[in-house]
């Protein structure tokens, strides 16, 4: 086994005060989005962590990616009959978290997922290449499989049942928008004494801003 005490990091390269933040923590979350796309180090700025409580009482999280992020909140697509759909399906609270080590920052967004107007999931569908239209189709998600190549077979076959065709959204896949309740940045500073904003959402859907101690 090996000791982990010793891994430690100085977080020195930015901070996060109140006289430079906006009033809303979209604006806020887009700003730092951008920056951690301009500034590079980061392969997959849209990948982030969706954390749920399961139908067997237990929290579970998993990475997933980013497709959207609007003034309403955030949006993830995934299959509506996998183990993570049918847990936001039965409980709908929901953790979002981004990790963007290059710009030693965190994002923790707790909200209220929903399911996607129809339309908005056919739009997006519709843009995904056709192997991975084919893939939502080939995959019972979360389901126990014999072997990879049942998942290979089934993938050949579609291929032949819908070469030169249009291949219709599965009812079972589509979007969830998370509206977020509470948003937290968390900026990495020297000493580890950290910056933390909280944003939350009020009865009137303003927003208040308090800072967390590290």
């Amino acid at each position: 086994m090996e000791d982990l005490g010793n891994y430690r990091k100085s977080y020195e390269k930015s901070e996060l005060l109140e006289n430079t933040i906006p009033e809303d923590p979209m604006n806020l979350f887009q700003r730092w989005f951008f920056e951690t796309k301009e500034q590079g180090g980061v392969d997959e700025v849209n990948a982030m962590t969706v954390a749920t409580i399961g139908l067997d009482g237990f929290p579970k999280s998993r990475v997933v990616l980013l497709k959207q992020y609007t003034e309403e909140g955030f949006i993830f697509y995934t299959n509506y009959n996998s183990e993570k759909g049918k847990a936001i399906i039965e409980n709908p609270n929901v953790c979002l978290s981004f990790f963007w080590h290059a710009m030693e920052r965190q994002v923790i967004i707790k909200g209220i997922a929903e399911r996607t107007q129809k339309n908005v999931s056919d739009n997006y569908f519709d843009s995904r290449p056709e192997g991975s239209k084919l893939g939502a189709i080939v995959s019972n998600q979360s389901e126990v499989i014999a072997s990879r190549a049942i998942l290979e077979d089934k993938l050949k076959q579609l291929e032949s049942d819908f070469e030169g065709k249009e291949i219709p959204r599965p009812d079972y896949w589509g979007g969830f928008l998370v509206r977020p309740l509470s948003v937290e940045f968390w900026q990495g500073r020297a000493n580890r004494l950290h910056d933390r904003i909280r944003y939350q959402l009020e009865e009137d859907f303003s927003w208040t801003i308090d800072r967390l101690a590290p």
